[in-house]
């Protein structure tokens, strides 16, 4: 009985994953960076920085315990911004990213930078 639960996990936990690869692909190509750069591991949170309009040496932030929950909020609110979302969305986007990334990607949110 257990074997069924773990493959059911398994599944939705690669749907979520898919949901959000896609979803960062297309929130790259709507800020005119390259969708390939989201699956990239570091490369793609540097863009996300560009994309927020932060420094790129803040990426050296976000190795250091604490200080990277601190710098996760701050870029998150500035992302939310730069496609004309507010306070309350990024709250959102950081407690349920699995529901507000993909709205900020397939809404008709425009990318401000």
């Amino acid at each position: 009985m257990h074997g069924g639960t773990s493959v059911f996990v398994l599944i939705l936990d690669l749907v979520f994953a898919v949901l959000m690869i896609v979803s960062m692909w297309k929130i790259f190509e709507k800020a005119g960076e390259p969708g390939w750069a989201s699956i990239i591991p570091f490369y793609n949170l540097y863009v996300i920085l560009k994309i927020s309009d932060k420094p790129g040496w803040w990426l050296i932030l976000f190795f250091i315990p604490i200080v990277n929950l601190i710098m996760i909020i701050i870029t998150i609110f500035a992302l939310a911004g730069k496609f004309g979302k507010g306070g309350g969305f990024a709250v959102g986007m950081i407690l349920l990213p699995i529901i507000f990334f993909p709205i900020l990607a397939f809404s008709d949110a425009s990318y401000s930078g």
